[in-house]
């Protein structure tokens, strides 16, 4: 006799896809995850707010961060809990997660805490719809295990809200703050500790990967809005490399016009390899390009291994951390070297962003990863890390 999960509130939904409740997923993978990531900036820069929640089906666990970055600094809570009785409630302590309106606004929270001084509400509206992105998968080197396989959609939208930092309240509107948000879900990369029986890939010394994923709003003369978004990623060595690459214009009718080709240019600090500036061209299918320029706001932005990405002093997304766990840390400069390395090189880069083809000027959300040696851009092996 097939066993079921328990019913849940979504049970009531007429969306069900598999034979089973909604407590339940239809993959006995314990990587697989489902995930949103947010984030909400002042135009000028000044102030950065940062969003994680992930659902960990198969390990009964739900965590998430919440964090804020004022130039060098910033401040992170974050929370685990188990699932237990409660599978579907998106909220984990001081952490909430809410829907207002499908596909259109989305409420992200910080309640007040004891881990840090700081709180904070804002909510999301869109500016254009969400977009699907082509699914992502990665096998091992061997190519035996499909290790990734996730889908993610984007949204790139506007912020009205309030945030909180010792104590000092400021309130910001969406003609002052811009914000974007993704929602994937899948097998991923990085969920719990790495696995003590399995080997470890193998890495060539030579290797270097380089990625990118950018969503950004757009704003012209006359108040009218639109959407970049990029995600391009390479893998090389010496004589060979392996590029993807996806990205496009997008409008608030829900059109877009596919990018063909990248050709980036990026400027990045040798020592934290954050991005300083850059310059990219996108190729169309009618053949023209689209240049823009990039400008880093400051040095506002978080490094991504705050939040666990790449597993933080022995703590990595998905970990069961009992009924309820919540902490936080201060780093005064993330730009330091130590820190750098310590919070890992996945950075949400707050830019400034010039589109003269377009005619509009945007601000948003530059991640990136300069792994490994990459001799155009004057970065060695030695001093790499992730």
């Amino acid at each position: 006799m097939k066993s079921l999960g328990p019913l849940t509130a979504a049970d009531e939904m007429m969306t069900h896809q598999i034979v089973d409740t909604f407590a339940s997923v239809g993959q006995t993978d314990r990587s697989w995850t489902e995930k949103v990531c947010a984030m909400a900036c002042a135009k000028d820069g000044s102030l950065y707010l940062g969003f994680g929640l992930g659902k960990y089906t198969n390990r009964g666990v739900m965590d998430g961060y919440a964090a804020i970055s004022r130039g060098k600094e910033i401040r992170v809570v974050r929370a685990s809990r188990e699932l237990g009785a409660d599978p579907v409630t998106t909220s984990i302590g001081p952490i909430h997660y809410e829907v207002l309106e499908p596909l259109q606004r989305v409420r992200f929270a910080l309640d007040a805490n004891d881990a840090q001084p700081i709180a904070f509400e804002w909510i999301f509206e869109s500016v254009v719809p969400p977009f699907v992105e082509h699914p992502e998968q990665a096998r091992s080197r061997d190519g035996l295990r499909l290790d990734q396989d996730l889908i993610r959609y984007h949204q790139s939208g506007v912020a009205h809200g309030w945030v909180e930092i010792e104590g000092v309240r400021t309130e910001f509107d969406t003609d002052s703050w811009v914000s974007t948000r993704d929602h994937s879900w899948g097998v991923r990369h990085g969920v719990g500790a790495p696995d003590p029986d399995v080997k470890e890939a193998d890495r060539p010394a030579e290797l270097a990967i380089l990625v990118n994923w950018s969503p950004i709003v757009c704003e012209r003369p006359d108040g009218s809005r639109y959407a970049l978004h990029w995600f391009w990623q390479r893998q090389q060595v010496p004589g060979w490399q392996n590029e993807h690459f996806q990205g496009g214009v997008e409008h608030p009718d829900g059109t877009k016009e596919p990018f063909t080709a990248i050709e980036p240019e990026f400027e990045v600090d040798p020592v934290t390899r954050r991005v300083r500036r850059g310059r990219v061209t996108f190729r169309l299918a009618d053949g023209s390009t689209r240049p823009i320029t990039i400008e880093k706001l400051d040095d506002t932005g978080l490094p991504l291994g705050a939040g666990l990405y790449f597993g933080l002093d022995g703590k990595f997304h998905g970990s069961y951390r009992g009924v309820l766990e919540v902490e936080g840390e201060h780093v005064p400069d993330v730009t330091e070297a130590a820190a750098a390395r310590r919070l890992h090189q996945l950075v949400d880069h707050v830019v400034r962003v010039e589109d003269p083809v377009g005619g509009g000027i945007g601000v948003g959300n530059l991640q990136t990863l300069f792994v490994g040696p990459i001799p155009d851009m004057g970065l060695d092996q030695e001093s790499s890390f992730l």
